[in-house]
């Protein structure tokens, strides 16, 4: 088991290439520092993608999460930093990044980044009676 954070995001061949499916990523305990006053900022990082070929491994998902402890980073730099990095090594069909940040002085941050594949459309949602 790993005792370092880590900026390497491993993956593994996605299982059912040929269906769109969506796999939901949530963690709630997302930590960086203000880059202005170096305080923490705390936050509830949610991923939402579409895989195509590959997916991403918790385990260092979870070790690259940790790498932005001790980084200083506006809140609309670390979501887009995130998407970026996670487009970059597993190439999906649709992502989507929701970084909602806990209140500071008064004001709640929520920053929501998104990547769709050229040519790539999601499919009709099924309505149930």
């Amino acid at each position: 088991m790993s005792n370092r954070p880590s900026t390497t995001l491993d993956t593994f061949a996605n299982p059912n290439p040929e269906r769109d499916y969506t796999i939901h990523i949530d963690t709630p305990e997302f930590t960086c520092l203000c880059p202005v006053t170096g305080q923490p900022d705390f936050a509830t990082i949610e991923i939402q993608y579409v895989p195509d070929q590959l997916c991403v491994e918790l385990k260092a998902l979870k070790l690259y999460f940790w790498s932005y402890r001790d980084q200083g980073a506006f809140h609309e730099a670390i979501t887009n930093q995130i998407l970026s990095d996670l487009v970059a090594v597993v190439n999906p069909r649709f992502m989507r990044v929701n970084a909602e940040f806990n209140v500071r002085g008064g004001v709640y941050t929520r920053v929501v980044a998104e990547h769709r594949a050229e040519g790539w459309q999601a499919s009709e949602p099924v309505e149930l009676a």
